[in-house]
């Protein structure tokens, strides 16, 4: 709901009332008095002093699913639609699709039975808010009720409508959308059998690259990733985004339009890395230039999405090391480049982000951004009005930070056991963004082009290990020894190399992405360019991700006392959240490295104790045992704290230091502090 009450001069917040199984917020609202007795042969003296009256508004806080159900109508039977809307969008965090029409159900039953008691002037009123509840539900989320092969709710729909609506129009509705899906169902399980013989056909053929990258049309190259990107949009599900299920182990769980999108950029940002790594020698600067003017051209069409997406695989370990390479490639792309990725920039809480998307959401097309951002400007000025309608792309990982953010920081449910709506509420402002521009993307009218797909599915995809690999081959590490490169390749961890002037490191770590993106502090070719983010990577079987959990390693060298000490700035922490970031090193004897320390991050909340927080670390590392043989520490400037086992993490940890973490296997008596190594 977009509506702030107490910043509106008519409204007041007066305090709230309890109820059984529910809690109302009261507002006052000052409206303008209408006298019922009024006539129109009424004189001015005759008319009422009053013309202002104050009148009691209740929202409600919290309640239990029943008080929530109640709730779809006022008091005087008029259907609340904003609160209809924001239940609908977010009840599948508290409740099942069958529940939920249970209970209208039942509602409605009892409303025909009178069992609530009620004047018979009431009773009608508050029976059609039922069946508007239903239109608006079937109408708005079709999802709930298509449940193949036997559609339980929608067969329940159907029943009720049968028994008590016969002939209305929700009884027709709801009788077409059964008769339709199970025609689709039955039309499925005909074709399967042929679709399975169709794909023995052709199963094993390898089609040519039809295009001859990187000598390519940029443009048609960024439109036809903007159709791509605009179909999984529009096919999204924006209360899928809720709850974090995205980023739950098990991908075939309840969000897959999710995934969808986010598969989508992954398969952007690694074929980013493949067309650099595999590319010859003498063309891979040219790769990289002619990705930087795909993204230009991304970013006249508004489609953020792509464009982080070719940020993030150029911004990669296996890429952004090439320095050789990255010295190669013209000055102006590079700081064109360097332009694009500030629109990514994590300060200030994505803040380039969100401005971008309130001001061009809706817009027509691309305006300029930031004041130096020279290059982007003389672009966006130049382009050409043509008849290409253009709509707006976003970076879906800017949502879903901010939905996580309200995830964990607002229970779902009050120490009274009262379901929290008022954090539904939140949820839902974020949902109608990206609702609004789902509807935004209906503006791009890109034809298909076949022989584009055709290249992009033909391009071989890298997992990290082969990408690194690859990407040292062609350029060795300079500080390490070619014999300790090979052994850290084939361990198969993910190492960051940063170009170093004057032997120094770069300190610039901080982690303000919650989409499972690392800011690692990484330099340019050109001493100019910070490494962002890493590439977001949910596709791999092998990775345990999650969004309080991503992969972050920094370089260090010997001659420093500072390979620990580079960690995240405690100043880049809002000490009053309900969460930090920590970083957790694992010692263990087959893993050490010559001036190397491998770092994870993962998410720390306020209720996560000692075994919890080890568990997260251990799925991180891959290590499969009992959290109880490992003891975990936080790393100080002349010692380390163990913490014990029963200690909640977030209050126990020294916040006037990085919180830089170590991990071991328990081999020694576990004292409070041991002596730093």
């Amino acid at each position: 709901m977009n509506f702030d009450a107490e910043s509106s001069p008519t409204w007041k917040l007066w305090g709230e009332e309890r109820e059984e199984g529910a809690v109302y917020t009261i507002y006052l609202k000052k409206v303008r008095y209408q006298n019922p007795t009024k006539t129109l042969l009424d004189s001015d003296d005759e008319r009422s002093h009053l013309e202002w009256e104050t009148v009691r508004v209740k929202f409600i806080k919290a309640g239990t699913i029943e008080k929530l159900v109640n709730s779809l109508a006022s008091d005087d039977g008029e259907l609340e639609s904003t609160f209809v809307n924001i239940f609908l969008a977010t009840y599948r965090t508290f409740a099942s699709s069958h529940h939920v029409l249970s209970l209208l159900i039942e509602r409605y039953e009892y409303l025909v039975n009178n069992k609530f008691n009620l004047s018979e002037t009431m009773i009608d009123p508050l029976k059609k808010t039922v069946i508007s509840a239903l239109h608006v539900w079937l109408d708005s989320y079709p999802e709930d009720f298509r449940d193949p092969p036997l559609h339980t709710c929608l067969r329940c729909l159907h029943s009720f409508t049968y028994s008590y609506l016969p002939k209305t129009e929700l009884h027709i509705k709801a009788t077409y959308r059964l008769d339709r899906y199970l025609k689709e169902c039955k039309q499925l399980d005909e074709t399967s059998t042929y679709i399975c013989d169709d794909y023995d056909l052709v199963i094993g053929e390898s089609p040519q690259s039809p295009y001859n990258f990187p000598d390519v049309a940029e443009r048609h190259f960024a439109e036809q990733l903007t159709r791509m990107d605009r179909d999984v949009l529009k096919g999204m599900v924006a209360h899928q985004c809720l709850g974090a299920v995205w980023s739950k182990n098990k991908r075939a769980g309840s969000a897959p339009t999710v995934l969808a999108t986010i598969d989508q950029f992954n398969a952007v940002s690694l074929r980013v890395i493949s067309t650099v790594l595999l590319a010859l020698n003498s063309d891979r600067a040219h790769v990289i230039e002619t990705w930087i003017d795909i993204a230009q051209e991304l970013r006249v069409l508004k489609n953020f999405s792509s464009l982080k997406a070719i940020i993030s695989g150029l911004q990669s370990n296996s890429v952004f090391r090439l320095q050789k390479t990255w010295q190669s490639v013209p000055r102006d792309k590079v700081e064109l480049f360097q332009e694009l990725a500030r629109i990514f920039s994590e300060d200030n809480n994505q803040w380039a982000q969100r401005k971008l998307l309130i001001r061009e959401g809706t817009a027509k097309f691309a305006d300029t951004f930031g004041h130096n951002d020279r290059h982007l400007q003389k672009i966006i000025q130049k382009q050409q009005i043509s008849k290409l309608n253009i709509g707006t792309i976003p970076y879906l990982g800017t949502f879903l930070t901010d939905l996580t953010m309200i995830d964990a920081a607002t229970p779902d449910v009050l120490p009274d056991g009262l379901i929290n709506f008022d954090k539904k509420r939140k949820e839902f402002e974020v949902l109608a963004q990206i609702k609004l521009l789902q509807g935004a993307a209906n503006s791009y009218n890109i034809p298909e082009d076949t022989v584009f797909d055709q290249w992009f599915h033909s391009i071989l995809v890298l997992d990290d290990r082969e990408a690194f690999r690859i990407s040292c081959q062609i350029e060795p590490p300079d500080h390490l020894p070619s014999s300790c490169a090979n052994s850290i390749i084939g361990t198969g961890k993910k190492y960051n190399y940063e170009h170093k002037k004057n032997d120094s490191i770069s300190s610039n770590c901080s982690v303000k992405s919650y989409y499972g993106l690392s800011d690692d502090g990484l330099h340019s070719p050109n001493n100019s360019l910070d490494k962002q983010d890493s590439l977001l990577d949910l596709s791999s079987s092998s990775s345990s991700y999650s969004l309080q959990s991503f992969d972050m390693s920094i370089s260090g060298s010997n001659n420093t006392n500072q390979s620990v000490k580079n960690s995240i700035n405690n100043s880049t922490f809002n000490t009053t959240s309900d969460f930090y970031i920590i970083r957790i090193t694992l010692d263990a004897v087959n893993v050490e490295t010559d001036g190397v320390v491998m770092y994870k991050s993962i998410m720390l909340s306020n209720n996560e104790r000692t075994p919890q927080v080890i568990r997260n670390a251990m799925l991180k590392f891959c290590i499969d045992d009992d959290p109880e043989n490992y003891v975990l520490s936080q790393v100080l400037p002349d010692k380390e704290m163990i913490l014990p086992m029963t200690a909640n993490v977030y209050y126990a940890v020294n916040t006037e230091y990085d919180l830089n973490f170590s991990l071991r296997k328990k081999t020694w008596k576990n004292n409070n502090t041991i002596p730093k190594k």
